[in-house]
């Protein structure tokens, strides 16, 4: 089989990452190479869109988030709990910030993006424990917030996908708070790395398969190979009962497995699941969108699906 040809509009990414580099591997480094990346990619919201940070109190943590409400949403709008992307280690309420607001613009609703605590400072279960308070937080508060609270949904990118997953998975076994649907890009749900995609695109580009591992250990330190389904939701024995999924994985991608795994076995269990795979791209992709039309048609086509469940709109 031949190899996959890199599509022309992931050059972007490679671009933004020249002189951006991490000098050494301590987390202040890699999180500063992170932050000049993201910078790179990131463009401003819309200037009519309101954009507010604020302070969640929930049991284990004060949690900062960021919320965006568009110009003209319904006095009773949908929301998004969104969970950024950085291998558990790094991300910020700004690294992922083009990311929000454009799930904001496409549904017409409130995101809220959680500043979830990071690796290795706060292994699991911290981020876990902070994007599950701020779930709980916005059920309980949608009449104050003016967010219908039957229709929230979520997203999340990297480790945001799999945190995303395992607050789904929390959410059903608890009965409660609803979702109504959620997305997942380039995920990561805890799978073996002995799966064919973290072996052939081992090295990049972008993300590599060393880099996996590091951040899965740093995650979880005392027990990588858990079968805690809220660490890694792949494992988890029951996967029935959860909200319609999108889940999407770049084809170049060491975490390429990682969704197309765990859509199989949502579709197995029954459950309503769409499985998209950008072919040519590789991790981060949605950070492209900007400057290429084909990213940005992947972009659109996970707004299309959160549109469809949160508001009944195709388009």
């Amino acid at each position: 089989m031949s190899e996959p040809t890199m599509h022309p509009d992931m050059q972007i990414l490679l671009d933004a990452r020249v002189g951006n580099e991490a000098k050494d591997d301590s987390p202040a480094e890699l999180r500063r190479a992170w932050t000049a990346y993201t910078d790179v990619t990131n463009r401003p919201a819309p200037r009519d869109m309101a954009v507010w940070d604020d302070v969640i109190k929930t049991p284990d943590y004060d949690v900062p988030v960021r919320l965006y409400r568009p110009a003209g949403a319904a006095v009773t709008a949908p929301a998004i709990v969104y969970m950024h992307g950085g291998g558990f280690m790094k991300g910020d309420l700004d690294s992922s910030d083009s990311i929000a607001w454009g799930f904001a613009e496409a549904v017409g609703g409130l995101v809220v993006s959680v500043d979830y605590r990071l690796t290795p400072e706060h292994p699991y279960p911290a981020a876990f424990d902070d994007c599950w308070g701020v779930l709980c937080w916005l059920a309980e508060n949608a009449e104050g917030l003016e967010i219908d609270a039957a229709r929230i949904g979520l997203a999340g990118d990297s480790a945001g996908g799999n945190l995303a997953t395992a607050i789904a998975l929390k959410a059903r076994d608890r009965g409660g708070p609803g979702i109504a649907c959620a997305a997942i890009i380039y995920p990561v749900t805890g799978l073996n790395q002995d799966h064919p995609s973290y072996v052939d695109h081992a090295t990049g580009p972008g993300l590599t398969t060393e880099a996996t591992r590091k951040y899965r250990d740093h995650y979880l330190p005392n027990d990588p190979d858990t079968k805690d389904p809220y660490a890694r939701p792949v494992m988890a024995e029951d996967l029935s009962g959860l909200p319609p999924f999108w889940v999407h994985s770049a084809e170049i991608d060491p975490i390429r497995d990682d969704g197309r795994v765990f859509a199989s076995r949502l579709a197995l269990a029954g459950g309503q699941v769409t499985y998209r795979e950008a072919k040519g791209m590789i991790h981060g992709f949605m950070r492209a969108r900007f400057g290429g039309s084909a990213a940005a048609r992947e972009y659109a086509e996970i707004c299309i699906f959160l549109r469809r469940h949160l508001t009944d709109k195709d388009s």
